[in-house]
């Protein structure tokens, strides 16, 4: 059988990243095609070559404005006191913007200086200078010119110069053409029956739009199954037609990861293993002359392969550079821990704080899709460090705007899901304001107020000695501070379980009794102190229950867990059970509020911020939820 030649044949190496990508360019045989379009169509496409004009623009002396044409030198003695009369024909003739300027004039007086006597006599008080309010031939370009050099990315506003240039085709370089193979018998199209054990197929169409964008011509081709000669005839088809070739999954050291082996047959393979996290597992080869660039499965891991690899080879066919991303310092929220050895690169959310930007990471799980698509920014620690401590300044990459990012809203705290809607209702009413949230638990909220790294955090701690939420809680962790306690919601917190309550849950003492597999929050979530104060009111320790330190970071994750399995219970909010079709048993009701600043309060995203909670649109979308209700705007809590 053709799968027991490449069974567990494992040779990952680390080999770093620099090195990887300058093997593969000395080696990739790309040769780069001309292509003569229509300059119409040229939007976003590359100069083969340097592009001259074929006529100058204006190619004839015309007039800058309405008026009349005149020979400066017969002008010079008029005067406020002595007008000058000039006859129509002989000494002036009336221009419009863009005439021709007849061959024995060398001037424009504008119509709003000149004074009608009658159809052919004009009147003047003011004399012209030679060439004033006149666009000489070539004033925007000169025939001949050079209008744009090699390897030049045509924009709008070049396709109008080229045009006034008559300049009809335009000569660029042909995209390359690359090939994305998806791998995987897990693998299923988006519109697919879902069952356990089958995934999406979506890395290909990011793929081919990342492809789009740096310039190339993307083939997305249809799922291959992990099957040794099926990839081996995919990646044999591909090279025969493409430029370059990608190859989704099966790059790491699987019983199923037949392509290095594949690859090595047919060709030569240069890396297996480049010194990164995420995106070790990469293959870097060439078939026939063709470079094949094989990524990860992972979401993650493949998208940053494919800039690191495929970017590189695209800019290189099209003889441009690879652009770099702006950067920006920022100032840590949290300490990051790396390892030596390995490039590390890390999702980060940015916000910007009392006058200084303060990053903090998302997941660094290199399946997590959303990490790429939240984050602000990329950290990359360098592999000879361990990683940087708290409050450390650093650099960072953008992967958006600056402004955009100074002017958003920093949300930290507990998981909301109204915190979403209320960033999405801030957008519709301010375009240039949203909430940037990251879900951290009720502690770590209140101490990102204490350290100013968060504008606005949100809390539902309970004290178990006063049953109040909130207050204890901030009079005690940020005594002497300028702060507001914002009432927000109302919620209930209760038992999520699957349809039909299969093991009957009812009380904390259900959970010991029936060894259900608990989804707990964790340490400094609001919802993990009532669980605890519920475990001490019934004399329970951590111990028996079943899954106690497992940690979920919002109701979502722990609904989702509960949904995938039978004997699983959670504690949360019941949006999240709606969301997941899961049954709810209240337990306790609850006061979500809003802690911030006295500062932030009373500045103009405060006021948005308030007004947009107060607005009926944003309580008639709360409403829809189910489980909430925005409480009516009273005094908030200055401390």
């Amino acid at each position: 059988m053709d799968e027991q030649r490449y069974r567990r044949k494992i040779y990952l190496e680390d080999k770093p990243r620099a090195e990887a990508l300058k093997e593969i360019l000395e080696a990739a045989r790309l040769s780069p095609e001309t292509e003569l379009i229509p300059t119409s169509d040229a939007l976003g496409r590359v100069t083969a070559k340097p592009v001259f004009a074929n006529v100058s623009m204006p190619h004839y002396h015309a007039s800058a404005m309405d008026g009349v044409a005149v020979n400066a030198e017969e002008t010079y003695e008029a005067h406020e006191q002595r007008p000058l009369h000039l006859k129509k024909g002989e000494q002036f003739v009336y221009v419009d913007t863009g005439n021709a300027i007849p061959q024995h004039f060398n001037a424009v007086i504008m119509i709003e200086n000149v004074q009608i006597i009658d159809e052919d006599t004009i009147e003047i008080i003011d004399p012209a200078t030679p060439w004033q309010h006149i666009r000489p031939i070539g004033e925007d370009i000169v025939q001949e010119e050079m209008l744009f050099p090699q390897g030049h990315k045509l924009r709008p506003a070049d396709l109008g110069a080229l045009l006034a240039a008559q300049i009809t085709e335009v000569p660029v370089a042909k995209k390359p053409l690359v090939t994305i193979i998806p791998t995987g018998s897990e693998l299923v199209e988006a519109d697919a029956s879902l069952s356990a054990g089958k995934i999406i197929e979506f890395n290909g169409t990011v793929f081919a739009n990342y492809i789009k964008e740096w310039g190339g011509e993307p083939d997305l081709k249809k799922i291959v199954r992990d099957e040794p000669e099926n990839i081996r005839a995919a990646l044999l088809d591909a090279v025969e037609l493409s430029d370059i070739v990608v190859i989704n999954a099966g790059s790491s050291a699987g019983s199923k990861d037949y392509t290095v082996h594949i690859l090595s047959e047919l060709g030569t393979v240069f890396t297996h293993g480049v010194a990164t996290r995420p995106g070790k597992p990469v293959i870097l080869g060439e078939i026939n002359g063709k470079i094949v660039v094989g990524v990860p499965g992972y979401p993650v891991s493949a998208y940053l392969a494919l800039e690191w690899f495929v970017q590189p080879l695209v800019c290189k066919y099209l003889q441009v550079p690879v652009p770099k991303r702006q950067t920006a310092e920022v100032k840590l929220g949290r300490r990051i821990v790396s390892t030596m050895g390995a490039e590390d690169f890390i999702r980060m959310n940015i916000g910007y704080v009392n006058g200084q930007f303060i990053a903090n990471p998302l997941t660094r799980a290199a399946g997590v899709t959303m990490s790429l698509v939240r984050a602000d920014g990329l950290l990359v620690v360098p592999p000879e460090l361990l990683g940087y401590e708290q409050g450390e300044s650093v650099e960072i990459e953008l992967l958006r705007p600056l402004e955009e990012i100074k002017n958003a809203i920093v949300f930290s705290g507990s998981h909301d899901l109204t915190i979403d809607l209320l960033s999405s209702q801030l957008k519709w009413e301010r375009e240039d304001m949203k909430i940037v949230s990251s879900h951290v638990g009720s502690m770590a909220g209140v101490m990102a107020i204490r350290k100013g790294e968060a504008h606005v955090a949100g809390i539902h701690l309970l004290d178990p000695d006063t049953k109040e939420y909130n207050v204890s809680y901030v009079k005690k962790l940020l005594a002497g501070q300028e702060v507001v306690l914002y009432p927000f919601l109302k919620r209930t917190q209760g038992w999520m379980v699957p349809k039909g309550n299969p093991l009957q849950v009812e009380g904390i003492g259900d959970l010991a009794e029936s060894q259900a597999d608990f989804a707990n929050r964790q340490k400094g979530a609001g919802t993990r102190i009532l669980f605890d104060m519920l475990l001490k009111e019934q004399d329970l320790s951590p111990e028996q229950i079943n899954g106690y330190d497992r940690e979920m970071f919002s109701h979502l994750s722990v609904a989702a867990e509960v949904k995938g399995n039978e004997n699983a219970v959670g504690l949360g909010i019941y949006p999240a059970a709606k969301a997941m079709n899961l049954d709810f048993i209240p337990v306790a009701d609850e006061s979500y509020d809003l802690l911030m600043t006295k500062a932030f309060y009373e500045s103009e995203q405060g006021r948005w911020l308030r007004a947009v909670i107060q607005s009926e649109r944003f309580k008639a979308e709360v409403d829809k939820i189910g489980g909430y209700a925005v409480v009516d705007e009273e005094s908030p809590i200055f401390f």
